[in-house]
């Protein structure tokens, strides 16, 4: 039996010992939008490409980058459908969190409880992996942290990473400008210039998002008059 015969079963391992729709999960995640983080000295940068599918939609409906608590936002790269399950399954676990021990989820928790749910749709009949990876940014007690989940259920920290159709390109960016002693300020001008490279098209306040947590502790999303300033920094 060739690799193919294994690709309609979810649970069922080939001889090279890969569990194939996790495969294709991660082709959906490679052919989504772009999306990437960067860790600074005093917070962290989300930002990611927004298209939209026709110019009759309003732009304001379409939210990629999005809040789990005061001071933890995601965003995602792949299916829309899929993120929103597990935007809502971690909001949900928060205010348990909260409820139970009244003070805020550290990110590490967020992060290990949405990759469980990731990781048991990979073992389980009737269901399919989910077709999105996440960038998680968070600022707790420790400091700034960023994550990368995929549809696996894996997990990492990361200084900066990308994910989505450009990431090849967008990670090699990242590499050559990344520094330990970045600040908040420049990493935002730093996922632009990175969202530039291989854009298709010109960068506007519009067609790209962007989140920020900084030593506040806040997460929150930029306006995009915020946006335009920016890029008119980065010209």
């Amino acid at each position: 039996m060739g690799e193919s015969d294994y690709s309609f079963s979810l649970t069922t391992f080939s001889p090279s010992g890969k569990l194939t729709q996790i495969e294709y999960a991660l082709n959906a995640v490679a052919a989504g939008a772009t999306s990437l983080g960067i860790k600074a000295s005093n917070g962290i940068v989300l930002a990611t490409e927004k298209r939209m599918s026709s110019a009759l939609m309003d732009e304001t409906t379409l939210q990629k980058v999005a809040l789990v608590t005061e001071n933890v936002g995601m965003v995602y790269s792949g299916m829309g459908p899929d993120s929103r399950v597990l935007i809502r399954k971690a909001r949900k676990n928060a205010q348990t969190y909260y409820q139970t021990y009244r003070e805020s989820i550290p990110v590490s928790q967020v992060v290990r409880q949405i990759a469980s749910v990731m990781q048991e749709y990979t073992q389980s009949g009737g269901v399919r992996p989910f077709g999105v990876s996440l960038l998680v940014a968070g600022y707790d007690y420790e400091g700034p942290h960023l994550y990368q989940v995929d549809p696996s259920g894996s997990y990492f920290a990361w200084k900066a990473s990308a994910i989505g159709k450009n990431m090849v390109n967008a990670k090699t960016f990242l590499e050559k400008r990344y520094s330990d002693d970045i600040e908040l300020e420049d990493a935002i001008h730093t996922s632009i210039l990175t969202l530039k490279e291989g854009f298709e098209g010109q960068v506007t306040a519009n067609n790209i998002e962007l989140g920020v947590v900084g030593d506040d502790k806040v997460f929150r999303v930029l306006s995009a008059a915020e946006i335009k300033d920016y890029l008119g920094e980065v010209e």
